[in-house]
């Protein structure tokens, strides 16, 4: 794929996305930077503000296979990955695979399960494979996780643990969109609902080439010494009991180049670090009592810590 195509195909599914997901574009590009870096995404926002229309809605554009798994207090892991079912006729055990194994796996209100159900995604979300009864299976390629969660509601609720939250790429919260883009959803839906007219306009294929692009991209050792930099301030820092894992710094090396190639660009530099810091860092780092009960959060934090270096010219 030539950086020509590459740029139309992400053009037309972020414009026809946008049909039915009116405003939201940082979200949009969020998922789209996720998606092309492989990774997986978690999306926090109240009810109501389209978390779950834009998962429907990428799936749709890009073609892939799409499930989603509604998360409640009595999902089992099973339910997830598939389980293997004896067929009296056969005398055998044959395996039944669960919603694990499409492209697009949507898991809805993650954090209404408990710990040992939303486990059952590490596997996949890491290994991109399912093992049951000792076997392992590949997941489909390619493979991406969206999973939302309401962050304002703690009734019936579980916390994600923090081995869980370090396998989302990114963490994207979901405001309340503008007035002239929700007087633009009301219009847009007075008559149809949108989604139902969006067409797919790539495949499988193509978002597999896109991904094949993004380790291409120049990173020069100025951005990815920037990069880590950001990445060591948060092991020290006196507000932060937890900093960014090794895993965490390649994702945010990784995603720092899909969002290069995103902005049709063939190199990453200190503005895509900047911009992904809080995305892709905020949720890998835990907060200090101290710091917690004294008003803080980590996304403050993480501001504070890419204002303190100096960038690379």
């Amino acid at each position: 794929m030539t950086p020509e195509e590459f740029t139309a195909t992400f053009d037309r599914i972020r414009n026809e996305v946008s049909r039915a997901v009116v405003g939201q574009r940082e979200v949009t590009e969020g998922l789209l930077v996720a998606m092309i870096a492989r990774g997986h995404v978690l999306i926090e926002g109240a009810p109501g503000l389209g978390k779950t229309l834009m998962a429907r809605a990428l799936a749709a554009v890009s073609g892939c296979a799409f499930k989603r798994i509604q998360f409640t207090p009595d999902l089992m892991p099973s339910d997830i990955t598939g389980s293997s079912v004896f067929e009296r006729e056969r005398g055998t055990f044959t395996f039944i695979p669960g919603p694990i194994f499409a492209q697009l796996v949507l898991a809805d209100e993650i954090n209404r399960a408990p710990a040992k159900t939303q486990s059952a995604l590490l596997e996949a979300m890491q290994d991109r494979q399912v093992t049951v009864d000792g076997v392992s299976r590949a997941v489909p390629h390619p493979f991406v996780v969206i999973a939302t969660q309401n962050p304002v509601e703690s009734q019936g609720t579980y916390p994600l643990p923090e081995a869980q939250l370090d396998r989302f790429l990114l963490r994207i919260g979901v405001g309340y969109p503008p007035t002239e883009d929700e007087l633009a959803m009301l219009v847009a839906r007075q008559f149809e609902d949108p989604l139902e007219k969006v067409e797919s306009v790539a495949d499988a294929n193509d978002l597999l080439e896109m991904q094949a692009r993004v380790r291409d991209v120049e990173v020069k050792e100025s951005v990815a010494r920037y990069l880590l930099r950001v990445v060591a301030a948060t092991r020290g820092h006196r507000d932060l009991e937890l900093g960014v894992s090794p895993r965490g710094t390649l994702a945010y090396f990784r995603a720092s180049q899909a969002r290069a190639l995103l902005q049709g660009r063939g190199y990453a530099t200190p503005g895509d670090v900047q911009a992904l810091a809080a995305p892709v860092l905020a949720h890998r780092v835990l907060l200090t009592t101290q710091s917690r009960y004294g008003g803080a959060s980590r996304e403050s934090i993480i501001a504070s810590i890419v204002k303190g270096i100096d960038v690379p010219t």
